[in-house]
């Protein structure tokens, strides 16, 4: 596939970095080293040129690290200890993770009614107990690269940010019925949807070979800022390509594959209720599920074991070097696992296992105006119309998909597979900044070079202006201090060890 780089200047995000140039090191070069801070130093975000070349010379913790820009993704590479990985994170990425976390504090609070004490509570008491030590060693890291470049976060303000898929949404139910609070407004995310994807492979592919896809349903507050592609080589376990957020260990809406060929993406359960405080974090088994995972099995035994009940998904996994495919739902209280090496799996929010929809859910299968089984329909509708013919071009096409079954019609809105809440009337909260935000798709070919390909923004391809939606809408304007632009941008191929240079 022909592609066209975008191949930006770090000025805007790392004002030092592109200020090696002054001391005779090139784009590429600043690219491929990394930036590093001075040993025990903070370093602001518009360090001077001075400050960031002793740095360079005196920290190893950013060995090896870099960053670069491609069409509005930002490309980063990690590798190392745990402590490394985390620093180089926080460092690198410091201005986006402090602008992400102010737009993530303010929906949590906002949409739950607890202020942020609460949540980092949470954190301190109740996850990281349950955090195993490699992964404690990464947040401290993020921490101290934060911190390094002069961003006053501290540990439990990125613990409880990293747990934002579920804190609010299973936490905060489960907390509030045991303390009998009777809130005057639902949580507002807890009426939402989130992502359309499948998986497929055999008869139903173009090439018989695995194909998957997935696009990421979030508020728009924090979709244009969901633009990282992770370059994780670890010291332990298989190296990851994932999308995510900065600041945050987990992709999130995992989508991700690792070098033993797994590939792995989810759709969460609708309207799930269930939480054991005495698990471990979602976002750590996620996580560590796409480290260390080598096979389907161990992947649904690492997700399974401390299960917390937080951010409970329909699980889409495919094993390059068998070419079986799963789809594995996990409640709490009741999982299920489906394997194939000729057929397909969906997913947009529905449960298949009855127990998890009737035990743990309130979700009802038979509402076909309801998203999740609008969206359903839909999935069903084009794998029959293209057996035989998926590959990574019909996958993207169908992530931008704008057919309502339940209206018979093209008609963007919250039952299209290219999600726009802001376009309905409908639900809790009519209009809503919400919906599609990007798109990721691969095949067994790309994952055995460790590659994906990505779309940010709608997958449609509709951009979205904060100035005129807030206008029209002003009972939205609590998101316009952190709600901005929302563009789309092409697809962009990514891989593992990819530098901007060799573009």
């Amino acid at each position: 596939m022909s592609r066209l780089t975008t191949r930006l200047s770090l000025l805007a995000a790392l004002p030092a970095v592109a200020a090696l140039a002054a001391f005779g090191w090139g784009a590429h070069a600043a690219r491929a080293r990394g930036v590093v801070a001075t040993v025990g130093a903070r370093l602001a975000l518009g360090a001077s040129p001075a400050s960031v070349a002793r740095a360079v010379a005196r920290d190893p913790r950013l060995k090896g690290a870099y960053r670069f820009t491609d069409h509005g993704w930002i490309y980063v590479h990690l590798q190392g200890s745990p402590e490394d990985v985390g620093f180089q994170h926080g460092f690198l990425l410091a201005p986006e993770i402090a602008d992400t976390f102010k737009a993530i504090q303010l929906e949590m609070v906002h949409n739950t009614h607890h202020n942020w004490a609460f949540f980092r509570g949470a954190a301190e008491n109740m996850l990281w107990p349950h955090i195993p030590a490699e992964y404690q060693a990464e947040l401290k890291g993020i921490v101290a690269g934060l911190n390094a470049r002069g961003v006053k976060l501290d540990l439990w303000d990125i613990v409880a940010f990293n747990a934002f898929s579920e804190l609010p949404d299973y936490y905060v139910p489960w907390y509030d019925a045991r303390h009998q609070q009777k809130d005057p407004e639902p949580p507002t995310a807890t009426s939402y949807e989130h992502c359309s994807a499948f998986v497929a492979t055999g008869d139903w592919t173009k090439n018989h070979q695995i194909v998957m896809a997935h696009n990421n349903w979030t508020s728009y507050l924090e979709g244009q800022r969901w633009k990282i592609i992770f370059d994780i080589q670890p010291e332990h376990g298989y190296r990851i390509l994932m999308d995510g957020l900065p600041g945050a260990i987990a992709s999130d809406d995992d989508f991700g594959v690792n070098s033993a060929g797994i590939m792995i993406t989810e759709t969460t359960i609708s309207n799930f209720h269930g939480w054991n405080p005495n698990g471990i974090p979602e976002f750590v088994r996620a996580r560590e599920a796409m480290q260390y995972a080598n096979s389907i099995a161990s992947y649904v035994k690492i997700m399974n074991k401390g299960n917390n009940g937080g951010y409970a998904n329909d699980w889409l996994l495919g094993d390059e070097k068998t070419g079986e495919i799963a789809r594995f739902e996990e409640g709490l209280k009741y999982t299920k696992l489906w394997t194939s090496k000729n057929g397909y799996f969906v997913g947009s929010n529905f449960p298949s296992d009855p127990d998890v929809t009737k035990y743990e859910t309130t979700f009802n299968p038979h509402d076909l105006s309801n998203s999740a089984n609008a969206r359903h329909l839909r999935w069903k509708q084009l794998m029959k119309q293209y057996k035989g013919k998926i590959d990574v071009q019909l996958a993207e096409k169908f992530e931008g998909d704008h057919y309502d079954t339940f209206e018979k019609k093209i008609d963007p809105d919250e039952r299209t597979l290219c999600g726009h809440l802001d376009l309905s009337p409908r639900g809790a909260h009519p209009y809503a900044p919400f919906g599609a935000v990007q798109s990721k798709v691969t095949d067994s070919r790309m994952v055995a070079h460790m590659e994906l390909i990505a779309h940010l923004g709608h997958p449609c391809g509709e951009n979205f202006y904060a100035k005129p939606f807030l206008k029209a809408h002003p009972e939205w304007d609590w998101e316009a201090p952190v709600l901005g632009n929302m563009l789309a941008y092409p697809w962009t191929e990514f891989r593992g060890g990819e530098k901007a240079a060799a573009k």
